[in-house]
C-alpha cells in the first residue's frame, strides 16, 4: 500500500510505502520501469492552507480498543453529541480509513439551526477522518469533483443545504452517485485543441455533512445517519474555542489511523450476516459496512434502531404524498377487494372524493395515469376502449404499499 503523508514543520511531502509488515517513507516509488510514482507537491494549495488534511506519519497505537477509545474522547473532549451519536461517529472515523474496502458507504449528517455546534462537529470529526477535504456551500462546484477525484478521501460539507437550483443539482450528484462505487460522475471537458471530451470523476467516499433541514429526494435523505443539533444544553466542559493543541491531537491520531490501515484494509470485509429482516435492503445495504467493522453488539443494535427509525419518519413523509394517496385507493379498491382490474377513469374519480380538495390542479384520468405509470411505474392497458389497472399488478401494488406504508384492511 502507498498513502500520502505531508510532514508540516519541514514543509515536506512523501509518500509512505507499506510492505511485508513494514513501513517506510519515501520521496518517490517506482512501480514499474518506466512508471515512477511522486507526492501532490507540498506547495499544492489544499494541502499547505489545511483545506486536505493528512498524516505525517504511521505512528504505533496500542491496541484497537485503545485506538477506538482515544478517538472517542477527542471527540468527546471538543463536541456535544448525544451517547450514541458520539460512538457512531467514531466507527464513522474508523470506516472511513477503511473505506476503500466495501462497495456502498453510509454519510453522516448534523443538522440544526446556526448556533447548534453542527460547524464545530464537522471540524472536530473531520479532522481525523481519512483525507479530509472541507468545503461548504459557497464552495463552487468544479473543485469538489477534481479535489474528490484526485484525493478519493472524504468530504466534509458545511452549510449542505445548496440555495440554487444549479448548484444543487451538480452536488446531489455527489451525494447520489458518491455512496456507491462505480457511479463515477461525467462531466464536459474541453482540452487544449478545444475539443469535447468527457470527463469520469470518482466522487466514492465517506461524506461528512451539515445541514438545517432534509432534502426533498428520499433516496438521498436515506443514506444519511444523521444527528439532530441543539436540542439540550451544551456540556460545561466542552471549550467555546477550539485550542491549537486540538490540531496535534488530531494529526497524533491520523497518524494511529494511518497504520490502522495499513494493518487492516486488506483483511475488511462485508459480513452479509448483520443485515436487519426489520431494515428495507436500501438501509441494510449503507448499514452494512459500518456494522461489519463495530464489534460492540450493544452499539450494533443502537444503529440498527437508528436506521429504523430513520427508514420509518421517511415512510411516514411518503405517506403524504400524491403516490401514497393513489396507492391508498388502490389498497381498498384492488388489494382488499376481488377486483380482476380497476379502471383510470375510476381511480381519478375516486381521488378527487377523497384528496380533490388539497389539490389547486383538475385531478384528470391523464394525470392519474402518468402518476401510476411514471412515478409508481404501475402497468396499465386498454381493455375495451378503456385504460385499466391489470391484475398482474396486484404483487408490484402490495409491494409499494409497504414501501409508503400504507395500511391495507
Amino acid at each position: 500500500m502507498i498513502e500520502l503523508v505531508y510532514q508540516p514543520k519541514e514543509r515536506k511531502t512523501l509518500l509512505a510505502l507499506y510492505s511485508a509488515a513494514h513501513w517506510t517513507l519515501l520521496p518517490h516509488v517506482d512501480l514499474a520501469a518506466v512508471r515512477r510514482l511522486i507526492p501532490f507537491s507540498p506547495e499544492n494549495n489544499l494541502i499547505k492552507n489545511n483545506v486536505v488534511l493528512l498524516p505525517s506519519e504511521p505512528r504505533i497505537y496500542d491496541t484497537e480498543e485503545r485506538l477506538v477509545s482515544e478517538i472517542r474522547q477527542f471527540i468527546h473532549r471538543y463536541v456535544d453529541l448525544s451517547p450514541t451519536f458520539e460512538h457512531l461517529a467514531t466507527y464513522y472515523v474508523l470506516l472511513s480509513w477503511l473505506y476503500d474496502a466495501f462497495a456502498e458507504l453510509p454519510y453522516l449528517r448534523l443538522r440544526g439551526d446556526f448556533g447548534t455546534g453542527k460547524t464545530r462537529a464537522l471540524l472536530v470529526i473531520g479532522s481525523i477522518c481519512y483525507k479530509p477535504f472541507f468545503a461548504s456551500g459557497a464552495s463552487t462546484v468544479s473543485p469538489l469533483f477534481h479535489t474528490l477525484d484526485a484525493f478519493r478521501g472524504t468530504m466534509i460539507f458545511d452549510e449542505a443545504d445548496f440555495r440554487f437550483s444549479d448548484e444543487r443539482a451538480e452536488i446531489t450528484k455527489i451525494l447520489n452517485n458518491g455512496n456507491v462505487r462505480g457511479l463515477p460522475v461525467l462531466r464536459t471537458m474541453i482540452d487544449r485543441q478545444r475539443e469535447f471530451n468527457p470527463r469520469a470523476f470518482q466522487v466514492f467516499g465517506p461524506k461528512i455533512v451539515a445541514t438545517r433541514g432534509i432534502y426533498e429526494d428520499k433516496a438521498l435523505e436515506s443514506r444519511f445517519l444523521t444527528e439532530d443539533m441543539g436540542g439540550r444544553p451544551l456540556r460545561s466542559d466542552v471549550p467555546i474555542n477550539l485550542p491549537d493543541e486540538m490540531h496535534e491531537e488530531a494529526r497524533e491520531l491520523r497518524n494511529k489511523l494511518l497504520l490502522f490501515r495499513f494493518h487492516r484494509r486488506f483483511d475488511t470485509a462485508i459480513d452479509p450476516s448483520l443485515a436487519d429482516v426489520k431494515l428495507q435492503p436500501r438501509s441494510n445495504q449503507i448499514l452494512l459496512p459500518l456494522l461489519s467493522i463495530v464489534k460492540d453488539p450493544t452499539l450494533r443494535d443502537e444503529l440498527r434502531l437508528l436506521a429504523l427509525n430513520t427508514q420509518e419518519s421517511i415512510v411516514a413523509e411518503r405517506g403524504l404524498q400524491t403516490e401514497a394517496q393513489v396507492l391508498e385507493i388502490l389498497a381498498s379498491e384492488v388489494l382488499d377487494t376481488e377486483r380482476m382490474t380497476i379502471s383510470i377513469a375510476f381511480i381519478a374519480t375516486a381521488f378527487i372524493g377523497r384528496f380533490g380538495t388539497e389539490y389547486d390542479r383538475p385531478i384528470t384520468n391523464r394525470w392519474t395515469g402518468g402518476i401510476l405509470r411514471r412515478r409508481l411505474h404501475i402497468k396499465t392497458h386498454k381493455s375495451h376502449g378503456i385504460y385499466v389497472v391489470p391484475e398482474i399488478e396486484r404483487e408490484r401494488i402490495r409491494q409499494l404499499c409497504d414501501r409508503y406504508g400504507v395500511q391495507r384492511a
